[in-house]
């Protein structure tokens, strides 16, 4: 099957080819390796209370800061900036894929995302005191950043693995990139719990567990970048930095003429809305809902990176047998029942806050690598750039919404029980959209060939 690509070997080919090709797989999956470390250490555990206490410190008699002159609850400030993170990347990404398609550099672009967003990362290092200004703006950065190097990092899914491959690459993926969290967590809560023995005060090893996420992250992107190829491009038309406006209205164009890819789209910026929004928000209703200590945090998220890596490998083996839309709604309904779980979760009792904890572990990981993967099936050849940044638009990049409905929860009735109902609306909306979808249909429609069992 070719990608569509000039220049481009099929990726069905010889023994040498697949060689080739399962060399640049392995390369790949160490981004996730990467930056992952980010999204386990810095997003969900550390970065929102720590960044919370930071902006109630500041806060006036009322509990609210002012940034910008705009009065924000000190408790909502994290789900704000992480919201705004996703309005920048909103608004980068589709740019950068169509320069990368038309330029056919994806490592370069990948380069620079990766490591604007690791020396963000490491300079939260200097984030202490009431400087709940700058740990916004780093969030904003770092988070934007990551957002646009995975959409680079998601394009090269089609480019090296075939259609039947995908689902267990893109699940491989997500499980190293949750081992690594794993990995790093366990030497967080080593260096956390025992920081009196280090010489270090509390606040001091959640600043070095926060900027070593930085600095892994930057160490390890250096393996992707040596494997992965980029792919040549026929010649002709504008340069990709003048076009990229223009290049991004014929993409949006392009994408009406496949109206199932895009039906899918909608259901999974929907659905995962939700999922990121308890990612990135779980540390933030165990702290200061449920009363938890930062040990509690860390060991339940610690568990939810070792079970997701069995997760997103079994839910890969059982969309070989069900296919993925099935596999993935199945998910989808244990997504419902643990936000209903989580509203009526005591507070002291990390006993249930484990329990919960071990369920998102076993459906995290797989729905949302077997989103990818079926979504890789989908994208038209050529066009893989721009499609998976409109699709990380709705991975890390378009779930804005979730955060602030969730942040608006907490202003408008100061309970963060409020706020997590709210989100089962994203899990209900999600399932009926995405049962609507003819999966097999919009493959065939993009032009792809059709696997046996999706």
């Amino acid at each position: 099957m070719s990608t569509g690509i000039a220049g481009t070997e099929d990726p069905a080919g010889p023994p040498a080819e697949a060689a080739g090709r399962r060399r640049e797989q392995r390369g790949w999956y160490f981004y996730d390796f990467a930056c992952s470390v980010y999204s386990t250490s810095v997003l969900t555990v550390f970065l929102g209370p720590y960044l919370t206490s930071i902006a109630k410190a500041a806060a006036d008699a009322d509990g609210f800061v002012h940034p910008l002159r705009i009065p924000v609850r000190a408790g909502s400030l994290f789900a704000y900036a992480v919201s705004v993170s996703i309005v920048v990347a909103v608004i980068v990404m589709p740019v950068v894929g169509a320069a990368a398609d038309r330029s056919g550099r994806k490592k370069p672009l990948l380069a620079a995302a990766a490591y604007t967003g690791a020396t963000a990362t490491a300079c939260m290092f200097f984030l202490e005191g009431d400087r709940y200004l700058l740990g916004a703006f780093l969030l904003i950065v770092a988070n934007a950043s990551i957002s646009v190097s995975m959409a680079l990092y998601n394009a090269y899914l089609p480019q090296i693995s075939t259609p039947e491959e995908r689902d267990a690459v893109s699940s491989r993926g997500w499980a190293f990139g949750y081992t690594s969290g794993a990995f790093v967590l366990v030497l967080n809560l080593v260096l956390y719990t025992g920081h009196d023995s280090f010489g270090l005060s509390e606040s001091d090893a959640v600043r070095i567990c926060i900027a070593s996420a930085g600095v892994w992250w930057g160490a390890f992107a250096l393996v992707p970048l040596r494997r992965l190829r980029d792919r040549r491009v026929a010649p002709g038309g504008d340069g990709a930095v003048g076009s990229g406006w223009r290049q991004l209205r014929a993409t949006l164009r392009d994408m009406r003429r496949h109206p199932l890819t895009l039906s899918f789209l909608l259901a999974y910026l929907i659905y995962n809305d939700g999922i990121q929004t308890v990612i990135s928000q779980a540390s933030l209703y165990g702290s200061e809902e449920l009363g938890l200590d930062q040990t509690t945090l860390i060991t339940a998220v610690l568990l939810v990176q070792v079970l997701a890596v069995a997760g997103a490998l079994g839910m890969g083996r059982l969309a070989r047998v069900y296919g993925a839309k099935r596999t993935i709604l199945a998910s989808l309904a244990v997504w419902t029942l643990i936000l209903a779980a989580a509203y009526v979760l005591p507070a002291d009792a990390p006993v249930f806050f484990y329990s919960l904890a071990a369920a998102i572990g076993l459906v995290m990981g797989g729905s949302q690598a077997l989103s990818r993967s079926l979504f890789s099936h989908l994208v038209p050849q050529g066009k893989e750039a721009e499609y998976f940044s409109a699709y990380e638009m709705s991975d890390r990049g378009l779930s804005w919404l979730g955060p602030l409905v969730f942040g608006l929860g907490y202003q408008l009735t100061g309970s963060y029980r409020d706020a997590i109902l709210s989100l089962v609306l994203f899990f209900a909306l999600g399932s009926v959209l995405l049962a609507r979808v003819p999966v097999r249909a919009a493959v065939a429609a993009a032009g792809n060939a059709v696997p046996e069992r999706i």
